[in-house]
């Protein structure tokens, strides 16, 4: 059975869930950035510029969503996006998956609104399985990803050194629909910018 959809999302739910635009880059970045530079959340080292941002986003909406969360005052205070989990045309009907909150918004079951809204349209563009990396430990994200449907599958030892220390990171994987018969390969996961031009979308943004 396909995960439901949920229809009009942006609309009925406060706050407004919507596709990112390269406007957007800044709010982002500034989100963010305090997970670099002052966690191992992120196992980037260096917070990217809002250009080198923008550039990321740019990428990511050719094939793949990226969504972003509004307070009641119009401005950015969470995001979540797509991206490929490997490179080798097999694993293409899988996804990677990261969310982030500004702080202020954390704990208010936005994660929860921007991951329902994320595997609903990953399931319209025909992918099969999302994963999301987890560096260890952090029983927030951990009971988040859970909460939305996420199971760990393993745990990378010792992958990442990052403020003087070794680092691991769980993997959680979600079942977005069920897996075709083997005979029959499923079509190619259709690119998100086509999609959204189409009318299905208007189901899901303004």
């Amino acid at each position: 059975m396909l995960l439901p959809l949920v229809p009009s999302l942006a609309l009925n739910l406060a706050p407004r869930i919507r596709v990112a635009t390269l406007a957007d880059a800044a709010a982002i970045a500034d989100i963010y950035g305090p997970f670099v530079r002052d966690t191992v959340i992120s196992f980037e080292l260096d917070p990217p510029s809002a250009e080198q941002m923008r550039e990321r986003i740019a990428a990511t909406l050719a094939t793949l969503p990226w969504l972003v969360s509004e307070d009641a005052h119009g401005t950015v205070n969470g995001y979540v996006y797509a991206s490929r989990h490997r490179e080798r045309a097999a694993y293409q009907w899988a996804v990677d998956t990261a969310v982030y909150i500004r702080p202020d918004a954390q704990g208010q079951g936005l994660g929860k609104r921007l991951y329902t809204q994320l595997k609903a349209v990953l399931v319209e563009l025909g992918y099969f399985q999302a994963f999301a990396g987890i560096a260890l430990p952090n029983a927030a994200s951990v009971a988040l990803h859970e909460a939305v449907g996420f199971k760990p599958v393993g745990v990378y030892r010792d992958v990442g050194f990052k403020a003087g220390q070794w680092l691991d990171v769980g993997r959680w994987q979600c079942r977005l629909r069920p897996s075709s018969s083997p005979s029959a390969e499923p079509s190619p996961p259709m690119a998100f910018d086509s999609w959204r031009r189409g009318s299905d979308a208007a189901r899901f943004f303004e």
